[in-house]
């Protein structure tokens, strides 16, 4: 058998394991290559070393040119590579999952299919949204949409008060992003900068941007319902913000994202959307279990919930 060229992939025990790694590093206008088992990038500056065993993921920003041999080392290192907008606010595509088990989907799939399972996440993320409200796990689809409308209600109004800025209702038209208020321009461009980061989290898992909880029926329905969980201390403060500026109603989309991006700059909200989605869809297990990430194991479904291993000949059960 011919020999396969290059050098062979690292053993995934021999990684470094996903939450003992840098969250993620951003880089732009520069080249991306390869140096041994370390990452380069290089621009008028110099060049830097960045080990990609250690890393979760690589934001790829504008202007950056990446060789095949870094995504190659990229690949082989368990690491993702994500194209996203200027300094991270808004994703465009990704290179593959931070993870070869498919567990967070198979559960993501499983709850989403069974209207109990269902209501009971939907709960969960209203309960993580609003966590001082007590009773949440009785109600209805329909009563908690009626209570978060109240939350979200006094939300705008506060910060509204606090700022100064005139609120009137949360409206937009997705044809005329300029007819709307300035207060509601910088919303929606900042709720799109959160959906960005969210959507590469989610992919990044492993699990369905489509198949949402709360919403429905769009391809990004699970990043809307996970967005939601965190545009009350994100987004919102941060449109009102840009709203109460004059000096930043030239710009207002640019605006709003570079306040998005500040408020991101410490990676937690990264740390902590893993750490919900995780627990949303697997609240029985370890967060931090390491199976989710580097399980490497192909079965074959043997009917309801059973499986048994891959790889071999079953001719003797038929």
């Amino acid at each position: 058998m011919r020999e396969i060229p290059g050098a062979p992939p690292p053993n995934l025990g021999d990684l470094t394991r996903a939450q003992d790694r840098i969250s993620f590093i951003y880089l732009e206008r520069c080249v991306v290559h390869r140096d041994s088992n370390a990452i380069t990038a290089t621009d008028e500056r110099g060049t830097i070393h960045i080990p990609a065993a250690s890393l979760g993921a690589l934001l790829l920003g504008p202007g950056t040119n990446v060789s095949h041999q870094a995504m190659m080392l990229l690949a082989e290192s368990g690491s993702t590579a994500v194209w996203v907008g200027e300094q991270g606010v808004r994703y465009y595509a990704h290179g593959r999952t931070l993870t070869q088990s498919s567990r967070l989907l198979d559960a993501q799939a499983k709850l989403v299919t069974n209207q109990s399972s269902r209501l009971r996440v939907a709960r969960d993320m209203y309960a993580m949204r609003f966590p001082e409200d007590e009773g949440l796990d009785q109600l209805t689809m329909q009563q908690l949409r009626g209570r978060e409308g109240a939350r979200v209600k006094r939300l705008y109004k506060a910060h509204s008060e606090r700022t100064g800025v005139t609120w009137d209702r949360r409206e937009y038209d997705l044809a005329d992003f300029e007819g709307g208020s300035v207060v509601n321009q910088a919303l929606s461009a900042a709720n799109t900068s959160l959906y960005g980061v969210v959507h590469a989290v989610i992919v990044a898992l492993g699990c369905s941007p489509g198949l949402g909880f709360v919403h429905t029926g769009h391809e990004r329905s699970f990043v809307y319902d996970i967005a939601d969980l965190y545009k009350a201390e994100i987004t919102v403060p941060a449109a009102f913000d840009v709203a109460a500026d004059p000096d930043l109603h030239d710009d207002i989309p640019a605006a709003s994202r570079h306040a998005v991006r500040d408020r991101l700059r410490d990676g937690r909200l990264l740390i902590r959307c893993v750490r919900d989605i995780r627990q949303l869809l697997l609240p029985d297990e370890d967060a931090d279990d390491d199976a989710l990430w580097s399980s490497n194991v192909v079965s074959i479904w043997d009917g309801a919930d059973r499986s048994v291993a891959g790889g071999q000949n079953y001719e003797a059960d038929w």
